[in-house]
């Protein structure tokens, strides 16, 4: 099955209201983990790359391996740049064939994001690229400031930004952060259910590794229809790794390790899924024509 757009996936999932879980792949085997899990729960599901990661390995090379793993996939899956921070960078990604770009220019004025974002908007559009955009802090990662409560998505702004933008979903800031928590988070749900009134594209949740179940299930509740996961397939992949190296002497083949990585990581992701209410969406294989 081609890749689909991930506004095609997120408008289906606002209208029936459930989220689709993102999840960062770092390689080869976190990919085929994603997909397999896709295809046994019967989920849509959307692949990332960050900006970082494709230092690592180019975005042709992630599109070739996503692209081979849904050759015979009977679910919808999108390829997205996770936190892309320029126009170059979205164009190298949508030239890979990449389907869907993610814009952040938070860190900016608001009206320098406006622009950056418009730009980016104005370039995917007339072939059909979804792009996602951030408004407000989602902090922890290095370097950031913590804004507290000041960071949190303004209504109003909100409002205005995807008016002047053309965006197809905005990652919003209600009291996550990405990484590691090292305290209890504090959400602001009901700032999360007036956005959902208020704004109409689908509205996206960064930071969700480390959150209970109950605060994700909170958050699908009140408005989010995806929700991105990174830091614990890293932490499910490489502690697997660990572990079957470390039960293992004199091991050399790399395969082995990797492929008890990959079941790890599947499993995790299977979980999401479940969490997320994303499992059995895929009731037919032409779904997604409809929408």
């Amino acid at each position: 099955m081609p890749l689909v757009t991930g506004d095609v996936i997120l408008r289906h999932a606002k209208k029936n209201g459930y989220a689709v879980c993102a999840f960062n792949v770092e390689n080869m085997e976190m990919v085929q983990a994603v997909i397999e899990a896709a295809e046994e729960k019967k989920s849509p599901v959307i692949i990332q790359t960050s900006a970082n990661t494709v230092k690592y390995a180019s975005m042709t090379m992630f599109y070739a391996m996503v692209r081979a793993a849904v050759e015979n996939s009977p679910v919808p899956v999108a390829l997205h740049l996770d936190h892309g921070d320029s126009r170059n960078l979205a164009l190298k990604a949508i030239r890979a064939g990449y389907t869907s770009v993610m814009i952040d220019a938070s860190k900016q004025p608001f009206e320098d994001n406006i622009r950056h974002t418009a730009e980016v908007v104005e370039i995917c559009k007339p072939i059909g690229v979804s792009v996602e955009s951030e408004l407000g802090t989602v902090g922890g990662k290095p370097g950031d400031i913590e804004y507290g409560a000041d960071g949190y998505t303004k209504v109003e702004e909100a409002i205005e930004f995807v008016e002047r933008t053309g965006v197809t979903s905005l990652a919003v800031a209600i009291g996550t952060v990405h990484g590691v928590y090292k305290g209890e988070p504090n959400l602001d749900l009901e700032l999360l259910q007036t956005l959902n009134s208020k704004v109409n594209v689908p509205l996206v949740l960064h930071g969700a590794s480390g959150l209970s179940e109950q605060d994700i299930r909170h958050c699908v509740e009140f408005g989010i229809s995806k929700i991105n996961y990174a830091t614990e397939l890293r932490i499910a992949f490489s502690d697997a790794v660990k572990e079957y190296v470390t039960s293992h002497d004199n091991i050399i083949d790399p395969k082995l390790f990797t492929k008890h990585a990959r079941e790890t990581v599947k499993q995790v992701v299977m979980e999401k899924m479940h969490l997320c209410g994303s499992s059995d969406q895929v009731k037919q294989t032409t779904w997604w024509n409809s929408q």
